[in-house]
């Protein structure tokens, strides 16, 4: 997830109260040329500080670093004066404490290293927590590159597939040329390199791949920067299998395919089993292949995948700010490599196994207010789903390579390490096993099993898989694509919330009082998705994505004020405590309560599909369910040039003439349906619907329902609720939304809804003269549901029927059926 601004607010803190917060997280270690850094944001800007001139200003940093190898640890630099407490083998204990004159305006910065001039490494076995879900032993064994230069890596033979789609317009594209350029630099002149530009056509800067002398990196730039401009759709199938074909007679060096892109793509599960019949065919031995996304819109679990099965590495960029950085640090890891197929003969003789691995220059570690470092940061694909086969990565001059997972029966000691040099020459080390308890596994390689176990629940679309990463994500703590974060309150000596998953969400909503609403507030999910593959097809630039991440920071800071709305001047007295988790405790905090938030007011909207398609009342239920007041609502028929209006900022998108269409079509049938289905006599109900079900397919549009919620956030809540606009990914990524369960695509997708303040009223103002002081007013384009059902029980005293419609919903199973 992208690095953003995480706030929440304590309202109404009293002169001379004392606010103590504690929070948990975990952060990426850096590793590079052997030193381990750790950088923590310690600065406070002027407008954050507590004002008073005897106000005590104290700081004070714990640091407890320990290795988890058994070697000496050397401090090398450090951005605060820190007091050495204790020193062991692999471990280290510092202390800064002092009194300041001003808050810190400097981050807090901390390296060292685990010096050893040549390859080295060891084992680390574990017990199981006491609660964890899986009841195998942990094992995790690390090889680290160590400081010989004399070692040499790997001669390299690379192609660049660089996206060239219209969405990289302007920066992104600027910024991936440039990482691309720069990494080019890096490249030594016996290796050779390509480039292989797409978008729905390809585009080769040479026919065979070309040594990387400085006449041919010149000719690259300039083939980049005169030859290339950023239009057109978006095809990876084609460019790779081309790069492929370029690296088939590849000797004596490691061949790497690099992709970058922004975009997602139809065949993506097409492509990772293309990839991966040809390197277990025998068609190459050696193929490295590391990916690259930019933004969101791309599918992130896609190029994890890919990248996995070449045996390379993935990272992303969310702007295009930070491409050129991130673009050459992968490629230095991906392309430095000092020792390749690995192999170790102890995991082929264990009763069972399960198994991690990663190649990584960000290495994991876990922070509380006492910060504790952990070199450690795994990634999981379990050989039990054989999902692929177990291919260990290589080992690069700039990561350390962990390897880590679970197994029952004896482990051996010591492990047999084996791979192949640069120069050919088989390598084996022995490495030592040693039971730890001070290093928290299950904390320190959760991100990463998530991320790549999720990534291995797409390609297979195992629900158990799906279920075990829900599962990891509850006894971590760390988000998933599989469950939510939930905000609850309770009260002091209540106890915390029941662990929820995802699926269970809606499946609670109906039995829920309204008297217990305001105690739970579910926030949505925090992670990427699948993909967008209507923004690719439109060429939408990466960065125009709704900001998901601020949306959420901005619901956790309303949400934790309407937590302590109160009317009862006995609510100072009481000390709430606020939960957040996903879906289990992350993070908690007690402070006072007070105050109260002004409602907001949102246009929600059910469209053709959704009154056609009997999800009228269900939806509405749901949105009382929810917390939201129906303020007003009227039934409309839009017709072109009022749609238009209504949907004119998207008026030079692709879509919009069919959208217009869509919402304005059916008149005739429509006012036929308006004024026969309210009455209350069978024969014309029974008539009219039978007629109606016949022409339904023909016409598939109609009214709209328009309403204005009123609720605390009710924006953003509104919009969490009905979940993405393509219907399509949000059955992937939110499948209990409203438009997960009733909508079929991006265009048809069941319901509307505002998605800023500024939207909200300019579309409430355009159905409705003033909302301001209204009461709630009910108007039902239905008349009354329970006495079309009563009719409908009632004529099923027939003998014989004819179904007109057999419809199940997401919150239940219903079938109608009239006698005609």
């Amino acid at each position: 997830m992208r690095g953003s601004v995480y706030t929440f607010k304590i309202p109404q803190v009293e002169g001379g109260a004392t606010v103590s917060i504690k929070v948990i997280w975990s952060q990426k270690l850096l590793y590079h040329e052997g030193q381990f850094s750790l950088n923590v944001p310690f600065s406070f800007p002027a407008f954050v500080n507590p004002v008073g001139k005897k106000i005590s200003k104290r700081e004070k940093i714990l640091l407890n670093v320990s290795s988890g190898v058994g070697k000496e640890i050397l401090c090398k630099s450090t951005s605060h004066a820190l007091k050495e407490l204790r020193r062991e083998v692999g471990k280290m204990g510092f202390l800064y404490d002092a009194e300041v004159l001003t808050w810190s305006s400097a981050d807090f910065s901390f390296s060292y290293n685990v010096y050893s001039k040549d390859l080295f490494g060891g084992v680390l076995l574990q017990s199981p927590l006491l609660r964890d879900i899986d009841d195998r032993q942990m094992f995790c064994f690390y090889l680290f590159p160590g400081n010989n230069q004399s070692m040499k890596a790997f001669r390299k033979e690379v192609i660049f597939i660089i996206d060239i789609s219209r969405s990289m317009k302007g920066g992104p594209f600027e910024s991936a040329k440039n990482g691309l350029l720069s990494s080019l630099q890096k490249l030594n002149p016996e290796d050779s390199f390509n480039i292989i530009a797409f978008n729905v056509e390809t585009y080769l800067f040479s026919s065979v791949m070309e040594q990387a002398t400085e006449e041919a990196i010149i000719e690259a730039t300039r083939w980049l920067n005169d030859k290339l401009t950023a239009d057109g759709g978006t095809n990876i199938l084609v460019p790779l299998k081309q790069a492929i074909k370029l690296l088939a007679e590849t000797t004596n060096s490691i061949p790497v395919i690099f992709l970058i892109t922004d975009g997602a793509v139809e065949d993506e599960r097409d492509i990772c089993n293309f990839v991966k019949g040809y390197l277990t065919s025998g068609g190459s031995i050696s193929l490295r292949i590391s990916t690259f996304g930019i933004g969101t819109y791309c599918n992130h679990h896609f190029l994890r995948m890919l990248a996995q099965i070449g045996r390379g590495h993935f990272d992303t960029a969310y702007d295009a700010d930070s491409v050129d950085f991130r673009m050459q640090k992968l490629f230095t890891t991906a392309s430095s490599i000092i020792l390749a197929d690995i192999t170790v003969d102890a995991l082929e003789h264990l009763d069972s196994l399960e198994h991690n691995y990663v190649l990584t220059e960000e290495l994991l570690i876990l922070l509380s207010c006492s910060i504790f470092l952990a070199v450690s940061d795994m990634l999981s694909s379990p050989s039990s789903y054989q999902l692929l086969p177990f291919c260990i990565p290589d080992l690069s001059r700039g990561s350390p390579l962990i390897v880590s997972g679970r197994y029952s029966g004896n482990f051996p000691d010591p492990v047999k390490i084996s791979g192949t040099l640069a120069d050919m020459r088989k390598f084996t080390i022995d490495l030592k096993a040693q039971k730890t308890k001070d290093l928290p596994f299950d904390r320190v390689v959760g991100r990463r099993q998530i991320d790549l176990l999720t990534a291995n629940a797409w390609l297979s679309g195992s629900k158990e898989l799906e279920q075990k990463v829900a599962k990891m994500s509850i006894q971590t703590g760390f988000p998933s694509e599989y469950t939510l974060m939930v905000l609850h309150q309770t009260l002091k000596d209540e106890k915390a919330p029941e662990t929820i998953l995802i699926q269970d969400v809606f499946n609670k909503i109906n039995p829920l009082k309204k008297m217990d609403l305001p105690k739970t507030i579910m926030l949505g999910n925090l992670c990427v998705g699948f993909g967008n593959l209507t923004a690719t097809a439109e060429n939408i630039p990466p960065g125009t994505e709704e900001t998901k991440s601020s949306e959420a920071a901005e619901m956790l800071v309303k949400a934790a004020s309407n937590c302590f709305s109160s009317s009862n001047s006995k609510s100072f007295q009481m000390i709430p405590r606020l939960f957040f988790s996903v879906i289990f405790l992350v993070l908690s905090a007690s402070f006072p309560i007070s105050g109260s938030e002004e409602k907001e007011k949102t246009l929600a909207m059910i469209k053709p599909d959704g009154l056609l398609g009997n999800y009228t009342e269900r939806i509405k239920e749901v949105i009382v369910d929810y917390g939201f007041s129906i303020l007003r609502e009227i039934t409309a028929q839009l017709d072109q040039d009022s749609a238009s209006s209504f949907y004119a900022e998207h008026s030079s998108r692709s879509f919009f003439p069919s959208l217009i269409n869509y919402m304005t079509s059916c008149k005739v049938l429509n006012w036929i349906f308006l004024r026969i289905f309210p009455m209350p006599k069978t024969k014309k109900i029974v008539a009219f619907v039978c007629v109606f079900q016949a022409f339904r397919q023909s016409f598939d549009s109609g009214p709209v329902l328009v309403m204005v919620l009123e609720k605390e956030n009710a924006i953003a809540d509104w919009r969490s609720l009905i979940g993405p606009t393509d219907a399509c990914k949000a059955k992937i990524t939110h499948p209990n939304s409203i438009r997960a369960m009733c909508g079929q695509d991006s265009e048809k997708n069941c319901v509307h809804g505002s998605d800023s303040l500024l939207s909200a009223q300019r579309e409430i103002s355009f159905f409705f003269e003033d909302v301001s002081s209204v009461t709630t007013h009910r108007y039902d384009m239905f008349g009354s549901s329970s006495l079309i059902v009563k009719q409908i029980q009632h004529m099923m005293s027939y003998s014989s029927w004819l179904v007109l419609s057999h419809y199940h919903p997401p919150w239940g199973e219903y079938e109608f059926w009239l006698r005609c």
